[in-house]
């Protein structure tokens, strides 16, 4: 059997735990990053014009909508925070906590959740200067992150060799 890595380890809890909602796992072996591509998508009845983040405007029937969260590694990884919902920090070859990875796909599900109800919102809402974004709160994953901190959860999911 093939060593687990973070992406094996990612994959199973994502295919297992997130079964509502659309996420890959994008890996930049050359870049040393991991992103967890998040998709929203929400019918737009109205074809109400909705710009993205380019000033590109859309009135299409189905908005899709999508962030990202960045696994890198500090000493390799280059790219700009401000592209990403939230960028995490992995220990190089050691990888990453088990009970962080554990405590994000717990997250993951809650950010969806909460940006598709607020996507919804956003769709419904007829102010013109309105701005919709997922949330993500370090707080928030680090409670999640707490309950899988037993021994087992400080064992490291190394990265993936290429």
């Amino acid at each position: 059997m093939a060593k687990e890595t973070i992406l094996t380890y990612l994959d199973q809890r994502l295919t297992k735990q997130i079964t509502e909602y659309d996420v890959a796992i994008d890996w930049d072996a050359k870049n040393h990053t991991i992103e967890l591509v998040l998709r929203l998508f929400a019918e737009n009845p109205a074809h109400q014009k909705i710009d993205d983040v380019q000033g590109v405007a859309s009135e299409e029937e189905i908005i899709e909508f999508e962030d990202g969260i960045l696994l890198y590694d500090p000493k390799k990884s280059t790219f700009d925070e401000a592209d990403f919902l939230a960028v995490i920090p992995y220990e190089g070859k050691k990888g990453i906590k088990k009970a962080l990875l554990d405590g994000l796909v717990d997250y993951l599900n809650e950010i969806l959740s909460e940006g598709e109800s607020d996507l919804l919102d956003f769709l419904n809402d007829d102010a013109e200067d309105a701005l919709f974004e997922l949330k993500f709160d370090e707080h928030a994953w680090i409670e999640k992150v707490t309950k899988y901190q037993t021994k087992d959860g400080d064992t490291l999911i190394p990265y993936p060799s290429y």
